[in-house]
């Protein structure tokens, strides 16, 4: 039996085996020797000066037949999209309460939640979980809300405290949230503390409760044994500061943006990594399929995410940096991509975490997802095999609760073609001719100095990732030269 995707309320076969098409395609696949005519990513909020006025309506897998074209394609969850940052006429009474009431220190983590619950990417929740929410999230995957349907909600998002943060909390029905840096953030408003079972926390986000995972230890396993949940008030959006803040759009922003650009479909692609041509041919094969279904101006989120990494993983400005080669290149065409940050914390959570990423993606206004080997997958922290089944996250998101409204776009394995000289769609009957790069083999290349095979990324962007692993090494060296001195 051949894959589909999910449209909504009926499938339709897909072309061949894994194939992401509806209808045929008129079209041979895009060569990385064609260069869209290009223009620099922007290097500014480039909707400072977008006036929109938006009109939601239903989700639609269909492209418009007549009419003035709306991106706002699909609805975020719960109807309307959140925000809980305190409108600037409140900021001041709010800070005085804020600094009257007892304190939770926030790490950087639990800022870059805070982040991700006042803009709305976890739409309809309003705070931190209360032990009701949390426990729908953990063991059910989603949220019941008020009208009786269901949101997914696959990842809980909790802040836990220590034994001697809640004696100094008592009986206060609020809290005032401080940063790292000690400045006030927020307000926790009709809290409720319950208990912080860890390894039930694990077992059911990872499936395993294996020593090694990254989340667990950065975050879960330090953490305090209570849990408090609330209404969130944010006194001012939550800003890095680090030169990238520009491209930390929000989900209202974002919905504006596909408006002005009059997108009559996007796709989002979330990713980690460096962009490669194979992620390229996956882009632009998606966007021309769409444009085969009848669509006549799909747009790209590409969508990094720019909350904790493992450490091996890239950094975010060096990522940021490759991907703006990327465009300037012509590999991925300006006109029609936007590139924004993902607030999230990773978790490395496989099939349990990419419905985190899709549901969020929703509420950013993407209708369709792509979705493709292993996602939010890793390595088995002590044993020589995947973590999670490589297929798992695919088949996960196509029978997901409160997913159904999004269309799920899972993508053909792309390879090195050592004949061709360049990334294309695995073809199993001639195997032997494709070479498989993986994340790792990609850093090793770099790391040593030596070029991936022609074709494998844009040269300028694989520049970006050479220069950043000789600046780790020119480091590490200084270091040991200097451990040596003393």
């Amino acid at each position: 039996m051949s894959p589909t995707i999910k449209l909504h309320d009926r499938h339709l076969n897909l072309l061949n085996n894994n194939n992401i098409g509806i209808s045929k395609p008129k079209t041979e696949l895009l060569h990385f020797k064609l260069k869209f005519r290009t223009k620099p990513i922007y290097h500014s909020d480039p909707l400072l000066s977008v006036a929109y006025n938006s009109t939601m309506h239903a989700s639609s897998a269909h492209p418009p037949q007549s009419g003035v074209i709306k991106s706002s394609l699909i609805d975020p969850d719960g109807g309307a999209l959140v925000d809980l940052v305190v409108p600037k006429s409140q900021r001041f009474a709010k800070a005085l309460k804020a600094e009257a009431l007892p304190k939770v220190r926030l790490t950087k983590i639990d800022l870059e939640w805070v982040h991700v619950v006042s803009e709305g990417w976890a739409s309809p929740l309003r705070g931190f979980m209360r032990e009701d929410q949390y426990l729908q999230s953990l063991h059910f995957n989603s949220l019941r809300i008020e009208d009786g349907s269901l949101v997914n909600m696959s990842l809980p998002i909790v802040l836990a405290i220590d034994d001697e943060t809640k004696e100094r909390i008592g009986s206060s029905n609020d809290v005032g949230l401080v940063g790292p840096d000690g400045n006030l953030v927020g307000v926790l408003n009709s809290i409720e503390i319950y208990k912080h079972n860890k390894e039930e926390r694990i077992a059911r986000t990872w499936g395993s409760t294996a020593p090694g995972l990254p989340y667990v230890e950065e975050v879960i396993t330090p953490a305090g044994n209570w849990l408090i949940g609330g209404d969130l008030e944010v006194l001012d959006r939550i800003k890095y500061n680090d030169g990238l803040d520009h491209y930390r759009l929000s989900p209202q922003q974002l919905r504006k943006e596909f408006d002005r650009r009059r997108a009559d479909a996007v796709f989002a692609f979330q990713l980690r990594n460096p962009v490669h041509n194979g992620h390229a041919l996956l882009m632009n094969d998606t966007r021309r399929r769409l444009l085969d279904m009848g669509y006549k101006n799909p747009i790209l989120l590409l969508h990094p995410l720019g909350g904790f990494t493992k450490p091996d993983d890239v950094p975010l400005d060096v990522r940021m940096e490759q991907h703006s080669k990327v465009l300037e290149d012509g590999v991925l065409d300006p006109e029609t991509t936007i590139v924004g940050i993902f607030p999230s914390p990773m978790h490395y959570a496989g099939p349990t975490e990419v419905q985190w990423h899709a549901k969020a993606r929703i509420n950013a206004g993407a209708n369709f997802y792509i979705v493709g080997r292993d996602p939010a997958g890793m390595g088995h922290p002590t044993e020589k095999r995947d973590l999670y089944d490589p297929d798992h996250g695919k088949k996960v998101l196509s029978m997901a609760p409160g997913l159904e409204k999004l269309n799920i776009l899972p993508f053909r394995v792309a390879a090195y073609d050592t004949v061709e000289k360049k990334m294309a769609f695995f073809d199993p009957s001639r195997a032997k001719d494709f070479l498989f790069i993986s994340g790792t083999k990609m850093r090793a290349y770099a790391k040593s100095g030596e070029n991936p095979p022609d074709g494998f990324m844009c040269p300028s962007g694989w520049k970006v990732l050479v220069n950043y692993y000789e600046s780790l090494q020119t480091e590490e060296a200084s270091q040991q030269q200097a451990v040596l001195s003393t």
